[in-house]
């Protein structure tokens, strides 16, 4: 996400809170060492960036109600991007307390409901299609 000024979000967070770059590393580190998804790390290293550049300091700086206000705010916001990105934000920064080893803030965070999903119910029509469908897809018939 590049911001007008040509500064990712991280390094507007490292410019704002210089102790931020030595998190990042810590938490680049771990996933390493645990072997972990580097894209997962990436998606929490920027909402936790998001999170120090609206406030200014690090999370474990921050009162759990200012945090908690935040998050409601985020979850509420017509704007914002989508629910994974929230997602990220709470799980990002469960992974950030944990590091730091604050388990007592990352319990504090809201636990996340799984969005529930119907299963797909054909009518009997599409059932007799999808039965009559040839089995061997991969087969040419014509050579």
């Amino acid at each position: 996400m590049r911001k007008k000024s040509g500064f990712t979000i991280v390094e507007q967070a490292i410019v704002l809170v210089p102790e931020f770059e030595s998190v990042v590393r810590k938490l680049e580190q771990q996933v390493v060492l645990r072997g972990q998804s580097k894209s997962t790390l990436k998606n929490y290293i920027r909402r936790i960036a998001l999170f120090v550049v609206h406030f200014g300091k690090l999370p474990e700086q921050i009162e759990s109600d200012e945090i908690n206000e935040y998050l409601v705010s985020l979850a509420r916001d017509p704007r914002s991007p989508s629910r994974s990105s929230f997602k990220h934000m709470v799980y990002g920064l469960r992974y950030y307390y944990r590091l730091l080893g604050m388990n007592k803030n990352s319990i504090v965070l809201p636990s996340l409901k799984k969005d529930t999903k119907l299963p797909v119910i054909l009518n009997q029509r599409e059932l007799k299609e999808l039965f009559a469908a040839p089995t061997l897809l991969k087969r040419n018939h014509s050579a």
